[in-house]
């Protein structure tokens, strides 16, 4: 299935993604592109096939098998892909676990992982703290305005990796163009906006107690490290999602089994699949949902593309 994103616009979305990535839009900007998301609050739009013009979700909601056996231990779809693209400072934020959103009563948790797809020179992350910190002294840095004396800035560059587990104080800074892949939540906690307004001419809403509340006050120290096993490079295994991204020069050979689906985003190049007796032709910025056991599949083409499985 080829998915057409939902796109969202934000006070510091820029429109990298419309004029590079062939995100189709009319709003100001594409902050987000939701590339592969069956989330209640902007899914992705089946474009081809028999479910054309149907949103992921209801897809998904309709035939959970889509999704795999290992999809089915999950309360809702278990995965969301995004591209984003930040041509200023996202707020800094905290994203909860499972755990606390259940004791809360509503919410997901969120745990993510970001693979740099481009940035400016000097670019950064802020992840986590130059030195751990009680939460007294985490509370009280929001409360006399010196958070941002003590996040820990990273330099970051194209091709590097990322993951976030629930709980990291993290923001995307300017100039920075990613692909996220996260767990199904639009859950944040916003700690702090730079004092600026949203489209509404109004601050942003902060949401500091729970982010004291959920936040590890530590410095970050980043548990993936990609290995790269010929034009395949492993970024990342976890409870909630795996991911690699493939560098095809001619052709590669991948199975749909039944335990996952499998998502292909495109990060640059173009090609086509081969898979169930079809083929679909794709370019840079296209998102493919590959229904779990469809079977053996082929990638022809030059390209670099995010594979996402459960």
């Amino acid at each position: 299935m080829v998915l057409t994103p939902f796109v969202s616009e934000t006070v510091w979305g820029g429109r990298r993604l419309i004029d590079e990535y062939s995100v189709v839009t009319d709003k100001r900007n594409a902050a987000e592109a939701w590339v592969m998301s069956a989330h209640k609050n902007g899914s992705s739009t089946v474009a081809n096939g028999e479910f054309a013009r149907k949103s992921l979700r209801e897809v998904y909601l309709e035939h959970p098998e889509l999704g795999g056996k290992n999809c089915a231990g999950f309360s809702d779809f278990p995965v969301l892909i995004k591209f984003i693209d930040a041509a200023a400072d996202l707020s800094v934020q905290v994203h909860p676990d499972d755990a606390y959103c259940l004791k809360k009563g509503s919410g997901a948790g969120k745990t993510e992982s970001w693979y740099i797809l481009d940035c400016e020179p000097g670019a950064y992350l802020l992840l986590g703290f130059e030195k751990d910190i009680t939460r007294e002294q985490f509370r009280q840095s929001i409360t006399d305005g010196t958070l941002t004396d003590y996040v820990k800035k990273v330099p970051v560059k194209k091709g590097d990796f990322f993951f976030i587990e629930s709980g990291t104080l993290h923001a995307i800074c300017k100039g920075i163009l990613l692909a996220e892949v996260q767990q199904n939540s639009d859950t944040t906690y916003r700690i702090y906006d730079y004092g600026r307004l949203g489209f509404d001419g109004k601050p942003r809403e902060l949401h500091v107690e729970d982010a004291v509340n959920v936040t590890h006050t530590v410095v970050y120290k980043n548990p993936c490290t990609p290995k790269k096993d010929g034009n395949v490079t492993n970024l990342v295994a976890c409870p909630f999602f795996t991911e690699r991204v493939l560098d095809i020069d001619g052709s590669f050979d991948g199975t749909a089994d039944e335990k996952s689906f499998v998502s292909l985003l495109i990060l640059d190049g173009s090609g086509s699949l081969e898979c169930a007796g079809e083929t679909l032709e794709f370019s840079k910025g296209g998102s493919i949902f590959i229904p779990a056991n469809c079977g053996d599949y082929k990638i022809n083409g030059e390209a670099k593309i995010l594979e996402t499985r459960v």
